[in-house]
């Protein structure tokens, strides 16, 4: 695909909920409850997370797309929503037995488990909202 072609940054909104617990087990529970809150409720939490995954990238003469949204759409159920959706993070999944399930590190795993199957020259960028008011996106703005 040439380079010379306007770029545009296309978006792809997904849903999936989950419960998790953010814990650091290093620390003791009072220090946990401390450092993450309610957060930290030894029985879990839950959220309807918001998925948007962003592709950048040229615009292609032939067919008009950036990247084809079904395409795209049918990745993020493949690799997020099947592996994610009304899942406990701590204990249903392999990526966060030894990572705090916090909004940021969700996006990071969810942007490393999407980018192997995009094409060069495509972008991706993520942002996960956890609530209306909470989000990450990665990678960060330059």
């Amino acid at each position: 695909m040439r380079q010379d072609f306007p770029w545009v940054t296309v978006t792809r909104k997904a849903h999936f909920n989950a419960a998790h617990k953010l814990e650091n087990p290093s620390w003791s529970p009072e220090k946990n409850l401390e450092v993450f809150g309610k957060c930290a409720n030894p029985h879990y939490h839950g959220h309807n997370y918001e998925l948007e995954v962003s592709v950048t990238g040229p615009v292609n003469p032939e067919t008009g797309y950036v990247i084809d949204l079904k395409f795209l759409s049918d990745l993020i159920h493949k690799w997020i929503i099947e592996r994610f959706d009304h899942k406990n993070l701590n204990l249903d999944t392999e990526e966060f037995r030894q990572l705090i399930p916090t909004a940021e590190n969700i996006a990071m795993v969810v942007y490393h488990l999407l980018k192997p199957h995009l094409p060069d020259p495509l972008r991706l960028r993520i942002r996960l909202h956890e609530t209306e008011r909470n989000s990450a996106e990665y990678p960060p703005l330059p």
